[in-house]
């Protein structure tokens, strides 16, 4: 049986994304019929046509969808073997860091402060959902993830979660707000709150923690975004459960105050890589540098 051959490969993925012979062509400098022989080739080498045309359009066979699949996943190993053999060599390095959308922006800022600033590293954020990251890490389109939980996933999935830092969970209000409380019940009797979703792990245990000590608290927002929720609680409308490392910039300004802890409930904060054979030096040296946090 002969090997594969990825130059042919790599023709039927130009074209696969292109949806034409035409554009794929131009973009590879072969000729359309020479391109085309070169797709037949695959085919017969695979045993399944990989292609239907509608109207003036290739679409992608179900055979083709997994096709691409693998071929996107095999360029895009090459793409990261190349760039990490490169290190050390003159060129510049990539960082390609996702966060999860509502993540706090203090927390991005200090895992990446330590390379930021550096002449032969350029830096790429993309925010999304949990799903997406996780899509966009598995198929090496990113060298790690930041987030607040760790993907419910087993070894087999490639995952690999490394905690950075935990943080307890208080309720903050603007100095504005009048009063004091030694107790988590006070203060939620006193006031009303500003709560993360139900989507949150930190709604959660702050919902139990209600149960617990028999208080239904006036709920007057609730928001999945950790910067809005801090913005809210500076309009003085009510206490909102927070790590203090969101609202480290309003606790020095003064525009906010802790007003309680509350007991049991903690922020864990992680970094998500995938299991591959190159993995980038420069997000390496960031998880070790975060997860001195803890010490």
């Amino acid at each position: 049986m002969s090997d594969l051959n990825f130059k042919h490969l790599r023709y039927f993925r130009e074209v696969a994304h292109a949806g034409n012979l035409t554009q794929a062509s131009r973009a590879l400098g072969v000729a359309q019929s020479a391109l085309s022989t070169q797709i037949h080739t695959l085919e017969e080498r695979l045993g399944h046509p990989l292609f239907e045309r509608v109207g003036r359009r290739l679409v992608l066979t179900e055979a083709g969808r997994v096709a691409l699949d693998h071929a996107d996943a095999i360029f895009a190993v090459g793409e990261d073997l190349l760039a990490t053999l490169r290190v050390g060599s003159g060129h510049r390095q990539v960082l390609r860091v996702g966060a999860l959308a509502t993540l706090s922006r203090n927390f991005q800022i200090d895992f990446l402060r330590p390379c930021l600033g550096r002449p032969d590293l350029e830096v790429m954020l993309t925010a999304g959902s949990l799903a997406e990251l996780l899509g966009l890490l598995r198929r090496l389109e990113l060298d790690v993830v930041l987030c607040n939980a760790a993907p419910a996933s087993s070894p087999a999935d490639g995952f690999v979660a490394h905690r950075l830092a935990q943080q307890p969970i208080s309720l903050f209000g603007a100095t504005a707000l009048k009063g004091t409380a030694k107790t988590p019940r006070d203060a939620l009797k006193a006031h009303p709150v500003i709560l993360p979703t139900g989507a949150s792990s930190i709604r959660a245990e702050f919902d139990a923690l209600c149960d617990r000590l028999a208080v239904t608290p006036t709920i007057v927002a609730e928001i999945d975004d950790m910067a809005m929720l801090r913005l809210m609680a500076r309009e003085a409308i009510g206490l909102a459960p927070l790590p203090a490392i969101v609202v480290r910039d309003e606790l020095e300004a003064g525009t906010l105050r802790e007003v309680v802890q509350l007991p049991g409930i903690r922020e864990t904060f992680y970094a998500l890589t995938y299991q591959r054979q190159f993995q980038s030096p420069v997000a390496e040296e960031l998880i070790a540098k975060a997860s001195r946090w803890q010490d």
